[in-house]
């Protein structure tokens, strides 16, 4: 994984993602963002906002089964 996509699958961990797929998440994560920026008009950073804050309410869902 690129060293630049470290600090994100970190704060995916710190968010409740298994530490075993951070990285594989975060490089998804990451390439999702580029594309919403580009979709929506918005900032890479406010796409990845937007991201981070949906898979937060997920991880944050009563019974999500995991």
């Amino acid at each position: 994984m690129s060293s630049d996509l470290e600090p994100l699958a970190a704060a995916l961990v710190r968010l409740g993602c298994p530490a075993g797929k951070s990285h594989e998440m975060a490089a998804q994560l990451d390439k999702r963002a580029r594309q919403l920026a580009e979709q929506k008009g918005r900032s890479y950073d406010q796409a990845l906002a937007h991201l981070l804050d949906l898979m937060k309410q997920g991880w944050a869902a009563p019974g999500r089964g995991g």
